[in-house]
Parts: C-alpha cells; structure tokens; sequence
C-alpha cells in the first residue's frame, strides 16, 4: 500500500512512529510537507502536485495538520476527498475539531456533557457569561488554540474582562468556560481509532499550573477507563467525524465532560504512558479504511458524503418524547 503523510516535520515523534510502523507492516511511505503542494482546480479534474509529479497514484491518505496551516492543510486534504483518495480523517471532521466551539456545539447537541461555555463579542455581555458559567474563576480560551496555548484562567470578574477585552482587541474569538473543580487540574485523554480506545492516560498539571498538557510539563499515568468514559470518548469521535482522534475528558462529578477532541493527537505521551503501539493500531486501522475503499467512489459520491456531513448540522434535532 502507497501512504502518504501529510507533515512538517518528517522527524517529529508522531510522524516517524508512523512512518516507521507502516513501513514494518510492508507499506511504502511518502512524508510531504502541505505546503508544497499545489493544487489543480479545474472542472472534473481535481489534482494535487508535489513538485512536478501527479500526486493521484496514493492508496490512502494521513493527515498530520499542525494548526498554524490549518486553512491550507484543510485544502489539500479536501481536494483528496474530492480525487476520491482514502483519506484518515476528512477535511470537513479536521475543520470541525479545530473550531472548539463549533466542536462543543456538536456534542451538545447529541447529549455528550460539556463544561458550560458561553462565547459573547460584546463588554455587555460579559457580567453574564460569567453567570452562566458559575462565576470565577472562569477558563478563557481562544476558539482555535491547541496544546494549551490560549487557555488562561481568571481568578476574578475583573480579569475575566480585562482577558476579554485584550483579546476582542486583537480581533480573537474567545469563549468562556466553566472551570470544573474536582478535576483538580486533572483531566483524561484518550486515543480514539476506528470505533474503540486504543489507548488512555490522566494527566496531571504540574504545580502552579492548571493546564494538564505534557507539553506545559504535566505528568501523564496510564489508565484503565470505565465504560461510560470509554463509550463518551467513542461517541464524541462519531459526532465530529473523525476516524482518529485525541479526546480530553474532564473527571466531573457527574461524569465525563468532554473539553476539546484533537484530529491529530500526539503519541509521544500516550505511548510512553500507556506502554500501547497507537502507531500500529493506527496503521492497522489504515489497512481497513483502504480495503472499505477498494471500489473508489466516484467525486459525486464524496461530494455527496461531504454535503450529507454539512446538512447533518443544520437539521434540527427532535427532541426526545415529542
């Protein structure tokens, strides 16, 4: 099987352990950057390039899209759903869990739990949105960060303000947050692959810090989830889409809380935690994903499955008992 990874940085940890995993299961593998590719668009024949050669000859696709390219990185990998191309992870899930708040809108509305989250653009409205959300200290969060970058929390109302009106000021979108207390600045990720967790870990902020992210030197434990967190997890990753994902649950009292779904998870810290191969277990996955599309479908049939995506969000949801 011909695998393309789409990457930065063919060095990076994720990207060579699954480089590396595909190559042992006897696939050949091509590492590019996104962003050297170009793209054809002209009327029923979409085509991507690298370089001078035709990149049409891929048997699937691994998207590895850092959110700096995320606009770009998205439209490559669109124009491989459009060439009929397999691809892990489609652009429109990749859209979907990168936005967090149209993420969280998603999951709501298919009963997974939350932290409460308000998104306002107005000084007005900021003495309610901490209402809601049960006052402070609140998490503020840019709507496109990842890896804990833009997530800050403000102990009193006034920083909360002060947060926000810095932020509108720099034209960022931003949403407020209920802070869950007896998370204790812990939360749960979990490697979601096909339909099942393949691996899982807690993670534990460092001291003075409540951002649990390894890359913010948290601490990571293997753990064993129950089932209501490991079917959330599955669940959550249904709902957005993907066919890979890293989800983050918080431990309410109430039960999982899911606080951001990662299109393209991290296996440093999950596979030196759990001690699981999630790069073979990915590759393995690839191997049933390519076989599903042995009879290509053709651009109206992916169209179509793109369109279906897209209207499945606007329909109105019948709530139960009417």
């Amino acid at each position: 099987m011909r695998i393309l990874v789409l990457s930065r940085n063919a060095s990076l940890y994720s990207t060579s352990r699954i480089v590396l995993a595909a190559r042992a299961r006897g696939h050949q593998v091509t590492v590019a950057d996104p962003l050297a590719f170009q793209i054809l668009v002209a009327r029923g024949k979409p085509s991507l390039l690298l370089g001078d050669r035709p990149m049409n000859d891929m048997d699937l696709v691994i998207p590895r899209i850092g959110a700096s390219i995320t606009n770009y990185g998205l439209a490559v990998v669109r124009q491989f759903d459009m060439m009929g191309t397999p691809v892990l992870n489609s652009a429109v899930a990749i859209a979907r869990s990168r936005d967090k708040l149209r993420a969280l809108q998603l999951l709501t509305r298919k009963n997974i739990d939350v932290p409460i989250t308000v998104c306002a653009r107005s000084p007005a409205g900021v003495e309610k949105a901490l209402e809601m959300v049960g006052g402070t200290p609140a998490i503020v969060k840019l709507q496109q960060g990842t890896q804990g970058i833009g997530t800050m929390i403000a102990e009193t109302p006034q920083a909360v303000s002060s947060l926000l009106e810095t932020l509108w000021g720099l034209s960022q979108d931003i949403i407020v947050q209920e802070y869950i207390q007896e998370s204790k600045g812990r939360d749960i990720r979990a490697i979601v692959v096909g339909n099942r967790v393949v691996a899982s870990m807690r993670r534990t902020a460092k001291a003075g810090e409540f951002r649990s992210n390894l890359h913010r030197g948290g601490l990571a434990v293997k753990v064993d989830l129950p089932p209501l967190y490991r079917k959330t997890a599955i669940e959550a990753t249904r709902i957005i889409g993907l066919d890979v994902a890293g989800v983050d649950m918080l431990e309410g009292a109430s039960g999982p809380k899911i606080l951001e779904i990662n299109s393209s998870p991290g296996l440093e810290g999950i596979e030196r935690a759990s001690g699981i191969d999630v790069a073979s277990a990915l590759i393995r996955y690839a191997e049933r994903l390519v076989q599903r599309f042995h009879h290509r479908p053709s651009r109206k049939q992916v169209l179509d499955r793109i369109q279906a995506a897209v209207e499945d969000e606007r329909t109105p949801r019948i709530r139960e008992g009417r």
